[in-house]
């Protein structure tokens, strides 16, 4: 009796490791791509918040190109995103050096690939994602 319920109990854990073996590679890819769509989504408002910084400090009577492009890699980098990264693409239209000190509107675009700030080494399905924000704000009038 004690060899027939030895025998029976490790088939069924033999079954247990194969469900496992079957089940475990759509666990991990369905938690693997929840993290991955969080973290597009966090990206994005970042992305979204910063221009906005970025914008806010364009209308400003004294800004600069180079005093928008810092703010907004401050901003990055606060957030725990490489504001240094290479493929960071930081436009201001028109430059707030050459914008009328009316009431004229300056718009601040930010795109970065997302398989650049992704976690996993290699994304799968939003890799040839680009992430795009953009603000736009009028310039105070200066009297």
């Amino acid at each position: 009796m004690n060899g027939r319920t030895a025998a029976i109990r490790n088939r069924r854990l033999g079954a247990s490791a194969v469900e496992f073996a079957v089940v475990a590679p759509v666990f991990f890819l369905l938690i693997f791509g929840m993290i991955e769509y969080g973290r597009l989504v966090m990206v994005q408002q970042v992305l979204t918040n910063a221009t906005r910084e970025g914008a806010r400090r364009a209308v400003l009577q004294d800004a600069t190109s180079n005093a928008v492009t810092t703010t907004i890699r401050d901003y990055l980098t606060n957030a725990s995103i490489n504001g240094n990264n290479p493929h960071l693409a930081i436009t201001v239209s028109p430059a707030p050096e050459s914008a009328q000190p009316t009431d004229e509107s300056i718009t601040v675009t930010l795109t970065l690939p997302f398989a650049d700030i992704s976690w996993l080494p290699s994304p799968m399905f939003l890799g040839t994602t680009t992430l795009t924000a953009r603000s736009v704000m009028r310039r105070e009038t200066f009297e």
